[in-house]
Formats: C-alpha cells, sequence, structure tokens
C-alpha cells in the first residue's frame, strides 16, 4: 500500500512539472523569468496573427505577441521582447512586418535590423511597418491564373483548333507545287554556297578573298596606329604651345611679346588714319590730286619723248629729254 501510494504521488508530480513546462512554453518559454519590453506596430491587418505568435529577427526568435487590438482604423499588436534585443539589435528605424511559414497559416512577426547609424528604440516604441501579401490574396490570384490557363487550353481545343489550322492547311494544299520548288531552289542554292559557288559562296570559301581582308584589316589597324601616333605628336606640340614652348608657344604666351604687338598695331592704325588724312609725305602722295596730275603729265611727256629716240645718238636722246621735259 505504501509503495502504491508514493508511486502515485511521484506520477501527480511529474505530471506537474509537465504541465508547468507546457505552460511556461505557451507564455514565451524560459524567457518568461527574464526582463522583458514592449514595442508595438500597426498594420491594415493583422493577417491570423495570434496572441503568443512568435516574433523573429533574422530568424531568431526574439520575443512574442502579447496583444492584439483595434486602433485609429489599425490594428495595433503589442510585441514583448528581451531587454537583449531591444537594447542592441532593434532600432528606431526597424521595420516589423507579418509573415507565415507555411501554407497552414502559421504566422509570426519579423523585425529587421534597421540602419546600423540609427540609435536603439526605446520601450513601447511604435516601428514602422511593412505590410506583405494576404495568402488569401495570393491563393485567389493563383486561382485566376488557373483559370485563365484553362480558358487558354479550351480555345485551342475541338472545334476552334480546326478554325484556326483549316485555313494553313487549305493554303499548303493549294500551294503545294510553288512551295515544294521553292524549296528545291533553296536546296539546290546551299549546295552551289556548300561548293563555293556564286558570290556568297566565294565569300565564304574563297582563300584569296581572306588574305584580301586580312591584308585590308592589317592595312587599317597600320594606319590606324599612324593616326594614333600623329594625334599623338600633335599633343605633344600642342602642350608645348601651351607651356610657352618654341616660337608659336612664345608667339601665344609671351606677355612681352603680346604688348609690344598691340603697341605696334596702334602705332601702324595711328600711321594709316594719318595716311587717310592727307597727313605727311605718303598721304599728300596718296591723297593729293595736284600731285597725280603733275606725275600724269610727267609720264606723258617721257612717252613723246621715247618716241624718237631708237633713231637718235645719245647726245641727241640727251637734248630731245631736256626739251620736252623742261
Amino acid at each position: 500500500m505504501k509503495n502504491t501510494l508514493e508511486t502515485r504521488l511521484g506520477l501527480f508530480v511529474a505530471l506537474i512539472v509537465l504541465a508547468s513546462v507546457l505552460i511556461i512554453e505557451t507564455l514565451g518559454g524560459v524567457s518568461v523569468f527574464k526582463k522583458q519590453y514592449q514595442v508595438h506596430a500597426l498594420f491594415n491587418t493583422a493577417q491570423d496573427l495570434k496572441v503568443g505568435d512568435r516574433v523573429k529577427m533574422a530568424g531568431v526568435e526574439i520575443g512574442r505577441v502579447k496583444d492584439i487590438a483595434l486602433t485609429d482604423n489599425k490594428v495595433k499588436i503589442s510585441m514583448t521582447v528581451s531587454e537583449d534585443a531591444l537594447k542592441k539589435r532593434i532600432r528606431t528605424d526597424s521595420v516589423a512586418s507579418v509573415r507565415f511559414t507555411g501554407l497552414m497559416g502559421q504566422n509570426y512577426v519579423n523585425v529587421d535590423f534597421g540602419s546600423p547609424g540609427a540609435p536603439n528604440a526605446a520601450p513601447d516604441t511604435i516601428l514602422a511597418t511593412a505590410e506583405q501579401p494576404d495568402l488569401n490574396a495570393i491563393m485567389a490570384k493563383l486561382d485566376n491564373v488557373a483559370s485563365g490557363v484553362e480558358n487558354l487550353t479550351k480555345s485551342f481545343s475541338g472545334d476552334k483548333i480546326d478554325n484556326i489550322l483549316g485555313p494553313f492547311t487549305d493554303f499548303l494544299k493549294q500551294n503545294s507545287g510553288p512551295l515544294t520548288a521553292t524549296i528545291a531552289n533553296i536546296r539546290s542554292m546551299s549546295a552551289q554556297i556548300a561548293e563555293g559557288k556564286g558570290t556568297v559562296g566565294k565569300l565564304i570559301y574563297d582563300d584569296a578573298l581572306y588574305s584580301t581582308a586580312l591584308t585590308t584589316v592589317s592595312n587599317l589597324q597600320f594606319t590606324t596606329d599612324e593616326i594614333k601616333l600623329t594625334l599623338a605628336d600633335a599633343r605633344k606640340v600642342i602642350d608645348g604651345v601651351n607651356a610657352g614652348e618654341g616660337s608659336l608657344g612664345k608667339l601665344v604666351k609671351d606677355e612681352t611679346l603680346y604688348r609690344e604687338t598691340t603697341a605696334s598695331m596702334t602705332n601702324l592704325k595711328e600711321i594709316l588714319q594719318k595716311i587717310n588724312n592727307g597727313q605727311g609725305t605718303v598721304g599728300k602722295l596718296v591723297n593729293d590730286q595736284e600731285f597725280y596730275r603733275n606725275a600724269k603729265l610727267t609720264l606723258q611727256k617721257v612717252d613723246k619723248a621715247t618716241e624718237g629716240l631708237e633713231d637718235q645718238g645719245p647726245l641727241s636722246v640727251m637734248g630731245i629729254l631736256v626739251n620736252n621735259l623742261f
């Protein structure tokens, strides 16, 4: 009798321990004995999330869902998370989302890490949220896709296939002769090309054409290299000019030469203005009409004086010139 009572007591204690373990696991495991904090998130829909469902970060459980309530046309989900997760993992810009782990609807709340430089979240922080597609909506879309595929297969069955392929088969029957001749011509042309005949065949099989093309490409490559060298030399010359080297560089960069050239052009401009105004000897020669008439008269006298010089001696020539000129 004593052994029976002890056995019953032992079984009763074992059942109590087992029930305690199950209750602790339901309430959140051994984390109920650790310090915990609450954070919140507002969603458009809870998507069949239940109190006690897990809260995870990168697949690791950090807490449980404590409460689900409606507030301001939103669903407010309150979560209890561990002290380590709140003070070291969850940040102010972390985003919460409701996800499911299988087709049976096992939902959980996922919280991402947020930005590395963002501050850690405080207790009772309301996290930003991201709405995930509802499983029911996904299944409805899949059902629509399946219906569309079914309708498509129906359109290619029975009489509709005959309606689509009928004109095509009639066309083949009516033009079987020309189509056969066309295929024969194509076969003949492909055979000639394979034998190296015709323009296309020579382009493909003629070694001389290949050598010519290779030589042309080589010459083009050589010409390209020469152009590159020429451009490099031209670039060196331009760099030298920009650096003030050589005659052209000094002409471009030398400030003294620039000032002297500017002064010379100014002086030349003043001289031309004086000539145009009739100042100085050259100005008078250019602008004096009396000088022009005298020069013209003198040339006329010289012309008359030279008319009889061929048959006259030197002294006679001098006398004639003196008489005509003076």
